[in-house]
């Protein structure tokens, strides 16, 4: 395959909708799938308010919007993807439900179909291998938030074939995006180095060395970081990355990534982060905008 076209994204969440939304704001005929209509009404909400703020900022012509919401439909059926050139998995971050996806496009999809998966940490190697064209399996890792930020993690799988590797790294490039190179290990780069840093703030407050607050502030301050690794977790989901830490720590058998029990805790009491209202920090309905400190000091 030379030209991809027509893409196929899985998934309505925040990682899908953004995923969708760039490549139907950068010209290729979109199709979002996902198995919720009310999730995909949402999505598309969602897409609207961020196209009509782009607008309002000056980044986006009313032309360019009306084109990103022409390229762009949705489907509740993965048959819809049997023709697409390229199809990006964003569905949750559990193996099981991966690999299933992946078994279910390789039987739908078109022999040529390029099939990448959006996944923070899971074996691109091991999803490859639940299909008959692992060499056409790939990963694309997009940041959150996708329309946003500009790094996109290409994951190479033990049999992905170096033509589908470069030609989705020029069309990540086409997305406006920077394609990094990365080989097929358990949270890759991003995660291998940023779940570590989180679990060990989590640590630090757990063992009572400083509130949440203090522990951020001095993340930002003393490391410039944009926002502190408590609060970002809360974005990322805390589930989310109790789920990456148990990839870390069973694919590499080492005890350093063992999770710190007090993101066990939270996780399994529904303290998700800004997605569910409450986690390390409280949110208001429908922003990831902070309002108090939950309940540690």
């Amino acid at each position: 395959m030379s030209m991809i076209k027509k893409v196929s994204v899985i998934g309505a969440g925040t990682m899908g909708n953004g995923i969708a939304h760039v490549f139907a704001m950068n010209g290729f005929e979109t199709c979002m799938v996902d198995v919720s209509a009310a999730a995909l009404d949402r999505a598309l909400a969602v897409i609207t308010k961020n196209l009509d703020r782009m607008v309002s900022k000056g980044t986006l012509s009313e032309e360019g919007r009306s084109n990103t919401l022409k390229n762009l439909s949705t489907n509740t059926s993965l048959a819809i993807c049997a023709d697409a050139d390229l199809v990006v998995e964003a569905a949750t971050e559990n193996t099981d439900i991966k690999l299933k996806i992946f078994k279910d496009l390789d039987a739908i999809c078109k022999p040529e179909t390029i099939l990448a998966s959006n996944t923070s940490s899971i074996s691109i190697t091991k999803i490859g291998a639940a299909t008959k064209r692992a060499h056409q399996v790939i990963g694309m890792h997009f940041m959150n938030p996708v329309p946003v930020m500009k790094l996109v993690e290409v994951i190479k799988g033990y049999a992905t074939s170096s033509e589908v590797l470069q030609l989705i790294m020029a069309t990540s490039r086409t997305l406006g995006k920077m394609p990094v190179e990365v080989n097929d290990y358990p949270g890759f780069v991003a995660n291998k180095i940023l779940m570590p840093m989180i679990n060990e703030a989590i640590y630090t407050l757990y063992e009572g060395v400083a509130g949440i607050k203090e522990i951020d502030t001095v993340m930002k301050l003393g490391m410039a970081h944009p926002m502190g690794p408590l609060q970002l977790a809360d974005f990322i989901g805390l589930d989310v990355c109790l789920a990456i830490l148990r990839v870390l720590q069973e694919g590499f058998g080492n005890p350093k990534y063992a999770p710190c029990p007090l993101l066990v805790n939270m996780v399994t009491a529904g303290y998700l982060g800004a997605k569910s209202g409450e986690g390390f920090y409280k949110y208001e309905a429908g922003s990831k905008e902070l309002k108090v400190s939950l309940r540690f000091t």
